[in-house]
């Protein structure tokens, strides 16, 4: 019988994910062609936390999650980044009851991503350490998951476009040797699926596409079209 896949994190962290099962109901993971194993790249919708806890807590590969650096530099950082980005900004709360929610959010929060080993970005020339962290992670067999969505309005159902920071990636994952695959991703909150499309390598987009922003058009295409994918009844 093969050993049940678990994330590389540490004793604490695992029994937490435990307890999150409560809220963070299995999905149906499936992939319309092979499975990422190991170096990947995954582009994927958020759709609030329910994204990126499904992966972490029940995909049966290795991932490593790109997150603003913001909720992954302490708890004061944390707190300004959830009340005025995350929940009045992209979930649309009130400003006031998102401040009242994170005094008690913010701690269970920060403890999380400690244990997550998130790879922080940055929005200045800090991103290149972003870039050689990621890369170093694909070599060593990570996927690292990108949710590169532009959410300025919030976490749509359809996805208005990609942010370009993965570009740069397997840009460099190229200068190293690497033609990363590439997936896309799409969490479906009300049928409880995650679909992942065929991957496609770095090299047949670099080939096809002139710049990086077509790159991106063409794949926020593809993860729009997965929110439509019918999964077969014996995949359910």
């Amino acid at each position: 019988m093969d050993k049940k896949f678990r994330q590389d994190r540490k004793l604490w962290f695992r029994g937490l994910k435990a307890i999150m099962k409560v809220r963070y109901k299995k999905p149906t993971f499936y992939y319309l062609g092979e499975k990422p194993t190991k170096g990947s790249l995954i582009l994927s919708n958020h759709e609030g936390t329910d994204a990126p806890m499904s992966l972490e807590i029940y995909c049966d590969f290795p991932v490593r999650m790109w997150g603003a650096h913001e909720m992954n530099s302490g708890l004061k950082s944390l707190y300004k980044y959830q009340t005025r980005v995350y929940f009045h900004e992209k979930k649309h709360w009130s400003l006031f009851g998102a401040r009242l929610f994170c005094i008690i959010a913010s701690p269970i929060t920060c403890l999380f991503y400690k244990g997550l080993h998130l790879i922080s970005t940055y929005r200045d020339a800090r991103l290149k350490t972003t870039i050689k962290t990621s890369v170093e992670a694909i070599k060593n067999g990570e996927n690292i998951v990108v949710f590169p969505e532009v959410s300025d309005e919030g976490y749509l159902k359809q996805l208005k476009g990609f942010h370009a920071g993965f570009v740069l990636l397997a840009k460099e994952c190229d200068k190293n040797g690497v033609d990363v695959p590439i997936y896309t991703a799409f969490f479906n909150k009300e049928t409880k699926t995650y679909a992942f499309d065929k991957p496609i390598y770095y090299s047949e987009l670099k080939k096809n596409f002139a710049n990086r922003n077509a790159i991106c058009d063409y794949l926020v295409q593809n993860c729009n079209k997965l929110a439509f994918v019918n999964i077969p009844a014996e995949n359910k």
